[in-house]
């Protein structure tokens, strides 16, 4: 009787330390949480389409929905538009030139016609056949037709200079539309609503038909496939942890079991911080605890907000 009552006892012995060993399990705990991208239109307009529901998994960088680009392409026809009206403002100064080249032409032609004259008039005042007025009327023609090329002539380069001055002025507006059509091509690309990671979709904010703004928050997206831990420590615990250390990551199965998984901390804070109210450190009596975050592969079953322990 006396043997089977001290069996008794060791067992009960056994099973509080064994209840003691459950209850104090954790070296820390914290709540999962993950990286969140919120995903906002990029150009005001109406949602065509946003081919999402919350709980899809989107692959990074595909097309998930429309703005409407109709606005942004009436926007760039008329800046092609106004492009194209430039060279029909600029000034074609070649007929002019023409013009003016031709009368030098006439003139030179004249020239070469009245310096004859005046030898010719020369040579006859040798021989007593013509007089000085004859030969002054030449030089004076010669003068006023040379007087009058040279005029010619700065008129081709005054018509030059302005019309390059003027054209100029036209022209140098080319470039800044040109700067406004890519900045217009730019935002029609903005139209498609690009994924910009892998992961499921949290929170949709925004239905197709709506009309949206720049920055106004469509979806919220997250990859779920590596989830975080955020659990606390205290300062004596800081010894036993370094980065990328392995750690064991406990997750409630049923009321009495554990699910099991393999963690590696991925960030410990430098700063304490007072313990939040909803987390037990394995020194309750701690005021100031450290942040650590623990990378853990999800099988599917883990979930934001639900609650993990860490065993070092």
């Amino acid at each position: 009787m006396k043997l089977r009552l001290l069996l008794y006892v060791i067992s009960f012995s056994g099973l509080l330390t064994s209840c003691n060993s459950n209850n104090s399990t954790s070296d820390a705990s914290g709540t999962f949480e993950v990286d969140e991208v919120i995903v906002s239109s990029e150009v005001p307009g109406k949602i065509l389409s946003l081919n999402l529901d919350e709980g899809s998994l989107l692959a990074k960088d595909s097309i998930v929905g429309i703005i409407d680009s109709v606005p942004l392409e009436l926007q760039k026809a008329q800046v092609e538009a106004t492009i194209g009206a430039l060279h029909q403002k600029t000034m074609d100064v070649r007929p002019q030139i023409k013009l003016l080249q031709d009368q030098i032409t006439v003139q030179k032609t004249q020239l070469d016609n009245a310096i004859y004259e005046k030898d010719r008039t020369q040579r006859l005042i040798k021989a007593d056949a013509a007089t000085t007025k004859q030969l002054d009327d030449w030089n004076t023609q010669i003068d006023m037709l040379q007087k009058q090329i040279a005029v010619n002539q700065q008129q081709i380069k005054v018509q030059e200079t302005s019309t390059g001055t003027q054209n100029s002025t036209v022209l140098s507006e080319y470039k800044p539309l040109q700067r406004s059509v890519a900045q217009i091509n730019d935002q029609l690309k903005r139209t498609n609503i690009t994924n910009p990671i892998n992961g499921t979709v949290l929170t949709k904010y925004a239905m197709a038909g709506e009309v949206t703004t720049a920055g106004k928050a469509l979806y919220k997206i997250g990859d779920l496939s590596v989830i975080t831990l955020r659990a606390y420590i205290t300062g004596t615990q800081l010894a036993q942890v370094k980065l990328n250390q392995q750690v064991k990551v406990l997750v409630d199965s049923n009321a009495t079991t554990y699910r099991e998984y393999t963690g590696v901390i991925t960030w410990i804070s430098d700063k304490a911080e007072f313990t939040p109210k909803t987390i037990q450190t394995k020194d309750e009596r701690a005021n100031l605890v450290y942040a650590i975050k623990i990378h853990v592969k999800n099988d599917g079953y883990l979930k934001i907000g639900m609650y993990g322990e860490v065993k070092f």
